[in-house]
């Protein structure tokens, strides 16, 4: 299990940019049975802990008294250096349920992919409810199943560790092989030069005929 450190954060105190600019980030914990609390966090520690855990891992908080098991529930990302800047922690109770989205990882390969044909993975994660303390990091979709064009592999084929329940609509597609359509390039006809000239001398000949202004008849 992963560890974090925080601190309580005194909401009167130092505001959230001066936080931010100081190398830490303001978040919050809360949960079923846990009472909502302000805390501060170190942004290069929480940086580290969420390439590891991503929003499917126990992550136990620590300087909160008792370790506390926590799950990432949302990160607010600033919109110009696209850095976090505050983050929401859910409380987890052991024996209770949650729904979260797991990471998929494809793996082997799909001997139908060839010319002609492409593997396509639809779904990046699957919605599962599970006890939070039996949450895999991901789930693994073995792709040599599919060994024809056409072939799909849906939510319901996957096979989920013991006491995950899956959420995701079961007819979901998580990854096919379809067939490779060409783009067929459009043929322009060459300009008909012919005709652009007989239209040219034309409009020449009609100008000519203009008849002469009474000025220009003096």
């Amino acid at each position: 299990m992963l560890t974090l450190s925080v601190e309580k954060r005194d909401t009167a105190g130092t505001g959230a940019p001066a936080l931010l600019r100081s190398g830490s980030i303001p978040a919050v914990v809360y949960g079923a049975h846990h009472e909502s609390t302000p805390i501060t966090i170190s942004a290069s520690a929480f940086g580290k802990v969420l390439r590891e855990a991503g929003e499917a891992t126990i992550i136990s908080l620590e300087g909160l008294g008792a370790a506390l098991p926590t799950l990432i529930h949302e990160v607010d990302l600033d919109p110009l250096t696209s850095l976090p800047r505050h983050v929401d922690f859910y409380a987890v109770t052991k024996g209770g349920k949650v729904e979260v989205a797991i990471p998929v990882v494809f793996i082997g390969v799909s001997p139908a992919v060839e010319p002609g044909a492409n593997h396509v993975k639809v779904l990046y994660e699957l919605e599962v409810e599970a006890d939070p303390m039996s949450l895999p990091h991901n789930i693994e979709v073995d792709i040599s199943v599919l060994v024809a064009l056409g072939n799909k592999i849906h939510a319901s084929d996957v096979k989920l560790p013991a006491g995950i329940t899956l959420v995701t609509v079961p007819e979901e597609v998580v990854a096919l092989v379809q067939e490779v359509v060409e783009e067929k390039e459009e043929e322009v006809a060459p300009a008909d030069l012919g005709a652009i000239e007989v239209e040219k001398k034309g409009k020449e000949e009609t100008e000519g005929d203009v008849p002469a202004t009474a000025e220009e008849k003096k």
